[in-house]
């Protein structure tokens, strides 16, 4: 490994400790490990959304990757929700409507899930749920 490069990168909250090590070629991202943003808002939606693609590329339904080739899902907050409604019909047109999408686009689920948020946006790995205000979640 070169000197100066960065082999390792740390902190996701006060709580939590993610390392993710500098593999060189051989070890590569992929989708089976992914960053989940729940955005409460379109802005939410729109600002994650250009700030992460931006050198990276668009995927279907929420999903994205960054200029480092790691993946991200970025999503409204209540989806999970949406998605185990009772109403599986309900849930099936909301997961058919957002299959036809890259972003999310709020505006268009609302008619069939009814959306509503609730001021937060959480960043996650698939094991760690920490809530905070999204004004507090700034990605570089």
């Amino acid at each position: 490994m070169s000197r100066g490069k960065k082999t390792r990168l740390g902190s996701i909250g006060p709580q939590a400790q993610f390392v993710a090590l500098n593999g060189g070629p051989q070890f590569k991202f992929s989708e089976a490990i992914s960053f989940q943003i729940h955005c409460d808002t379109q802005a939410e939606i729109d600002r994650f959304w250009g700030r992460l693609t931006e050198g990276g590329s668009e995927s279907q339904c929420g999903w994205l990757k960054d200029r480092f080739g790691l993946s991200w899902q970025v999503v409204p907050s209540v989806l999970p929700k949406l998605l185990t409604d009772p109403d599986r019909a309900k849930a099936q047109r909301v997961t058919n409507a957002f299959m036809q999408m890259k972003k999310f686009d709020i505006a268009a689920l609302q008619p069939i899930g009814r959306l509503a948020g609730n001021g937060y946006c959480r960043v996650a790995p698939a094991m760690f749920d920490l809530a905070r205000p999204a004004s507090q979640i700034r990605p570089k």
